[in-house]
Parts: C-alpha cells; sequence; structure tokens
C-alpha cells in the first residue's frame, strides 16, 4: 500500500531535516530546481522513480519505509 500524498509530503521533509540537509543540498545532488524539492515536500508534485531511487540512496532509507509507509 503506497501513502497519500499528505503522508508523502511529510515523510520526504522530515528525511531531509533528519539528514540535516537543505532543500536546495537535495536539488543539487538530483539536478532539479529547489522549487521542485519545495513542491514533492508540499503535496503538490512527487518525484519519478529514478528520483525515488536518489532520494532514498540520499536520505539513507529504503524506499519502503518512504513510499509505502513501511
Amino acid at each position: 500500500m503506497s501513502v497519500t500524498p499528505e503522508e508523502l509530503k511529510i515523510t520526504l521533509a522530515a528525511a531531509r531535516v533528519n539528514k540535516k540537509l537543505k532543500q536546495q543540498d537535495v536539488a543539487d545532488v538530483l539536478h532539479v530546481a529547489k522549487s521542485t524539492i519545495i513542491a514533492w515536500e508540499k503535496g503538490k508534485s512527487a518525484p519519478s522513480i529514478i528520483q525515488a531511487e536518489k532520494l532514498c540512496e540520499i536520505y539513507q532509507r529504503p524506499m519502503d519505509s518512504i513510499f509505502f509507509g513501511a
């Protein structure tokens, strides 16, 4: 079961803050605009599967814990 957009935005922001990263830090690693990270963390859009995999690497969390609520 996947997480809701509301849960995903909270999870993404919390994972980033837990790693003491700024939105710009994550954007730089993913080669996207800071506004993209903001949109994900506000639930206005979601990362692609490739971006999701990279986020899991950055945050050192399994995909299940971020995107499937496991």
